[in-house]
């Protein structure tokens, strides 16, 4: 039988010095009573899993409406890949694991319905009224929004997985200050590893889901280098595999490619600039998680061309559109007549900014739950 301290002992034998150790946690906001069998950032990890918005997040987009398909990725899918990912690279860097899972599985918390659609509407919409980006909101979602506990509210998460919260940051993410959290440097290297494996499992997966959608064909491929390569070696080795087989073995090489080069690079780096601590790591000042110079290049013509021929697909554009025509609505309708709310919000009304308590109940909408509210005030054969 392993106790808690019994593990944290062990990281200190496992894990490299630079790792962030379960026993050296900056804590929770609201104390409380450890558990005698679980370390912290697995308990973290559990209240994540348990909590309503992760459950939320499998009908909340990644590029396809929920509705459009039973087998693209959902926001939810997306955030278990991402861990998935996230943790062969923690482990094979001798990482902490259960802090990178974590993180991962809460990175998306924040994310509205409708994907990245609904979260531009929002910070349009909130832009004179505190603002909105989903990194914020999910950090919100842990502190304050979840009801679980009759002790505190939100998820009572330790400041490591909050920091990897607000901190989470990609292209597509650009975290900004949050007040409850000082700033500790740079992100220790867990952080880092979510990040890049949060791009890792986008770029591949998105491509694969618009191939699956027909938005992308193959052939439109074959002038990215990096896809020419890999769709190649596939070839040679499994010349008369069905398309669907092949597009799988490929999405999978090219990941794989990918996370190996991001190991030995990273690993490359923390030896080059002598990083023996976690005190090196939130004192140097540039990302040491990150791929090779080739790489780095390989990936920029593929970024490119999902960017102009799938986030970019008049059908995907098509869909934005509509996502902001039933944000708005649905924000201008509550706001202009809170008393639509239902009560568990209108609640919220005499503690907090209308539009704050209006931004926080559409953020966490699924894309079927905003789209039947929709529904009900602006179809006027719907029941309401």
């Amino acid at each position: 039988m392993l106790t808690r301290n019994e593990i944290e002992k062990e990281e200190y034998r496992i894990l490299a010095p630079y790792a962030a150790k379960s026993a050296e946690t900056r804590g929770r906001v609201y104390g409380e009573r450890e558990h005698p069998y679980r370390p912290v950032y697995q308990r973290d990890r559990d209240r994540v899993v348990y909590s309503t918005a992760f459950r939320r997040l499998e009908y909340k987009t990644q590029v396809f409406v929920n509705h459009e398909g039973d087998h693209y990725r959902t926001r939810l899918t997306h955030t278990l890949e991402v861990a998935q990912i996230a943790k062969s690279i923690a482990r094979a860097l001798r990482l902490n694991g259960e802090l990178v899972e974590a993180i991962a599985l809460a990175h998306d918390l924040g994310h509205t319905p409708f994907g990245h659609s609904g979260e531009d509407a929002l910070k349009e919409l909130m832009i004179d009224h505190g603002g909105f980006e989903h990194n914020s909101q999910g950090l919100r979602v842990v502190d304050f929004l979840e009801e679980i506990y009759p002790d505190f509210p939100g998820l009572n998460l330790t400041y490591e997985v909050r920091e990897g919260i607000i901190k989470h940051s990609t292209p597509f993410d650009k975290p900004r200050p949050y007040i409850p959290l000082e700033d500790r440097g740079s992100p220790f290297l867990e952080i880092q590893v979510v990040d890049i494996a949060d791009e890792i499992a986008y770029d591949n997966h998105d491509l694969d889901d618009g191939i699956e959608s027909g938005l992308l064909s193959p052939e439109s491929l074959r002038s990215i280098a990096l896809w020419k390569e890999v769709s190649e070696a596939v070839k040679k080795r499994y010349p008369d595999i069905r398309k669907k087989v092949r597009k799988s073995q490929i999405i999978r090489r090219l990941i794989d490619m990918q996370v190996t080069d991001l190991i030995k690079n990273t690993e490359k780096s923390l030896k080059k600039f002598k990083i023996k601590s976690y005190r090196d790591v939130r004192k140097f000042p540039e990302r040491l998680v990150r791929f090779s110079p080739g790489m780095e290049e390989k990936r920029k013509p593929l970024k490119r061309f999902l960017e102009k021929n799938l986030y970019h697909h008049y059908r995907v554009i098509r869909m934005s559109k509509k996502a902001c025509r039933f944000i708005n609505g649905l924000f201008e309708l509550y706001t202009e007549n809170p008393e639509q709310l239902p009560s568990s919000q209108a609640a919220k009304l005499r503690g907090e900014d209308k539009h704050r308590v209006v931004c926080d109940y559409i953020a966490g909408m699924t894309d079927r739950y905003a789209l039947d509210e929709y529904n009900k005030f602006f179809d006027p054969y719907k029941k309401v």
